[in-house]
């Protein structure tokens, strides 16, 4: 995609295939998790309450895990699994391609936009951005938009 299609493509707004999207890539990772939980981690229960946990380098390898699905898949083909489904794809918004150093910038942020809980500081953003762009996306230089 060039700088001028990027442009042309400023103000369609993606939201909510967005959100679909990520609700997709938050199953998959939630799998991920049982996975994880089921080798390494600890699980209780008592008969009302049922809980899991992931502890120490478990846990850091997760959360490495997290971030590497989302660089890697972005990166490498422009999308996760569910911005694939949904027919979106991360782009830059000067039309240069999409780096390694873009991809650590825009997913390392997730941190915050995922504040204070669901993404909701991410999404208000989106939101109100004349780009439609979230903080990971506009410190990288990125923007997502149909494919």
């Amino acid at each position: 995609m060039n700088a001028d299609s990027v442009a042309a493509s400023t103000y369609e707004d993606v939201t909510g295939s967005r959100i679909l999207a990520g609700l997709i890539d938050v199953i998959i990772l939630a799998v991920i998790y049982g996975i994880f939980v089921v080798v390494f981690g600890n699980s209780s229960g008592n008969g009302h309450s049922f809980s899991v946990s992931l502890n120490g380098v478990p846990s850091l390898l997760y959360f490495l895990v997290v971030i590497g699905y989302y660089l890697v898949m972005e990166v490498q083909t422009g999308a996760t699994v569910g911005k694939k489904v949904m027919g979106l794809k991360v782009v830059t918004t000067d039309g240069s391609p999409y780096s390694w150093g873009k991809g650590a910038i825009r997913n390392i942020l997730r941190i915050v936009d995922g504040l204070p809980f669901l993404y909701l500081l991410g999404i208000i953003v989106i939101a109100v951005s004349k780009q439609k762009q979230r903080i990971g996306d506009m410190a990288a230089g990125t923007r997502v938009v149909r494919a």
